[in-house]
């Protein structure tokens, strides 16, 4: 299985989740998007505990089938898609996600997240928590 992590989720990992990272585990890539490793280090900076935070995620990142995932050309036509559908639903996405989003989709990977925000994008595929 091919997934791209959201910042909660990664979030979760990073404080221990230990089902979380057996799911990763059996996963054959995991994709960090830019987006979300830009959210993990501004949290870092806001917290108290930034060194050891950097330190997990310079461990996470080390692993083999962890990679971050960069936006490109086609990844702007899919956010200007995405923008257009929910704004003609009236069902605005944080723009930070709908990036994520369009990640995923031009990647055709799985997303893991909790955030239910991303249930109004119905051809994004998402892993149940």
């Amino acid at each position: 299985m091919r997934v791209a992590i959201d910042t909660n989720r990664l979030t979760d990992l990073f404080r221990g989740d230990v089902q979380l990272a057996e799911r990763l585990g059996m996963c054959d890539e995991v994709w960090i998007p830019l987006i979300v490793l830009g959210e993990i280090q501004a949290g870092f900076h806001g917290g108290t505990q930034r060194q050891r935070n950097e330190a997990v995620l310079q461990r996470f990142l080390a692993k083999e089938t962890v990679a971050v995932l960069m936006p490109s050309r086609q990844t702007a036509e899919h956010y200007a898609k995405l923008f257009a559908q929910l704004k003609r639903a009236g069902t605005p996405v944080p723009d930070n996600d709908l990036w994520i989003a369009a990640l995923v989709l031009e990647r055709d990977l799985t997303l893991l997240t909790r955030d239910r925000h991303f249930e109004k994008i119905p051809q994004l595929p998402r892993m149940p928590e």
